[in-house]
């Protein structure tokens, strides 16, 4: 792989394995010092919401400012969030800090992936791109493989405030390997087209953009319904997963670690599938929302931690083949002027009922409840899917 691109690469990777510690945390840390399942949940819903509450505006700033000059500066005030909640943390002992920071660093995660999806067309110009969406997923994925594995192991020696310092390092380090990136790529990035002063008056106008190409162009509004189905299981599954493992089930904290851990690999291992085998286009979407509705059920019936773990593993694996066919298909067909406000409006809208469903689980979820919140989750995502496939079906018996 050429330098260039192994920097990028790199810098992405390491900039999932901090976040993804945080992710890790959040959950785990709550839950030991509360034990409730509801708290748990209302701490991702907490932890969550403003990641994808911020996708409109981060998306919108990807059209008009560097989106490299964004993502560097993504990087480096992670690293600062973490060092400052890390003083305060260890000053006053107290968890919401941690959920706090993770938060705040939630929004500027949001600017970073945001950042990078509108340069990857520009960095990896002429390769196939699901091969080049499925290689950036598995550097996404490698750093979620390690990030619960080290948050475990460094959870064992040290405590959580000193974890998230440690994570701190991590966002310097992928801001380093971004900088080498600019120094060694012969990419030439177009610059976004500066607005005229009086546009820049109407700050509605982005959005306003944004909701007529999803209103227009064809199929978006189809995909955000089916990427709005995943995301309630995928939400439910990770705000309920530490309290099911941990608790539930009486597994260890590093049973949990070790089942994130298997959830990124068996990713992995599918999206390498994706970068070598040429997928139909739709068959990869049809499998992939079928096997994270069978993987929901698995988990909801569970009565055993094998058949919890076998659900979970296709949940979380099978979303990322899923994010693979809503990204192709974005990029078919959105303008390339329009396609940092019109994504982040899209995710906006695909992700909104992930910290709903962490929201559900805060509200429903007691000690005997977190089943059947899962179950209500996916049968959610099967009704959403229904509809889907019933507007499609009358939209092809309507005559020409």
């Amino acid at each position: 792989m050429r330098t260039d691109h192994s920097a990028f690469y790199t810098s992405l990777f390491l900039s999932r394995l901090a976040d993804q510690i945080l992710l890790f945390l959040v959950p785990l840390v709550v839950f030991q010092v509360t034990q409730s399942t509801a708290w748990s949940g209302v701490a991702f819903f907490v932890e969550t919401l403003p990641r994808f509450l911020s996708f409109p505006i981060c998306g919108a700033l990807c059209d008009r400012i560097s989106p490299l000059r964004l993502l560097r500066i993504s990087q480096m005030a992670r690293a600062l969030a973490c060092v400052l909640g890390c003083i305060a943390s260890g000053l006053t002992g107290q968890v919401a800090w941690l959920v706090g920071v993770s938060a705040v660093c939630g929004v500027l995660t949001t600017q970073g992936l945001m950042a990078r999806e509108v340069m990857l067309p520009q960095v990896f110009r002429g390769a196939r791109t699901e091969k080049v969406l499925a290689h950036a997923q598995i550097a996404d994925q490698l750093g979620m493989v390690l990030g619960p594995l080290l948050a475990a192991l460094a959870l064992a020696s040290w405590s959580w405030v000193v974890v998230l310092g440690a994570t701190a390092v991590l966002f310097v380090a992928a801001d380093a390997a971004m900088a080498v990136w600019r120094r060694v790529s012969p990419v030439q990035l177009v610059e976004p087209k500066q607005a005229h002063p009086l546009q820049d008056m109407h700050w509605l106008r982005p959005y306003q953009t944004a909701l007529t190409q999803v209103l227009r162009l064809p199929g978006l509004k189809q995909l955000i319904v089916l990427a709005a189905g995943v995301n309630l299981v995928v939400g439910v599954t990770l705000a309920t997963s530490a309290a099911m493992v941990t608790g539930a089930l009486q597994q260890s904290s590093s049973d949990y670690a070790l089942l994130q851990t298997g959830g990124a690999i068996v990713t992995v291992l599918i999206l390498l599938v994706i970068a070598r085998v040429s997928l139909p286009l739709g068959a990869m979407g049809l499998g992939a929302y079928l096997a994270i509705l069978l993987g929901a059920v698995a988990t909801a019936v569970s009565g055993g931690p094998w058949l919890y773990a076998l659900g979970f593993l296709m949940v979380i694996g099978f979303d990322k083949m899923f994010s693979v066919y809503i990204r192709t298909r974005r990029l078919q067909v959105i303008p390339a002027a329009d396609l940092g406000k019109t994504t982040g409006l899209i995710v906006l809208l695909n992700n909104v009922t992930q910290p709903v469903a962490g929201l559900v689980v805060g509200l429903f979820a007691g000690p005997s409840h977190a089943q059947s919140v899962i179950w209500a989750m996916a049968a959610g995502m099967a009704l959403l899917g229904g509809v889907v496939l019933g507007l499609e079906r009358r939209q092809r018996r309507r005559p020409d």
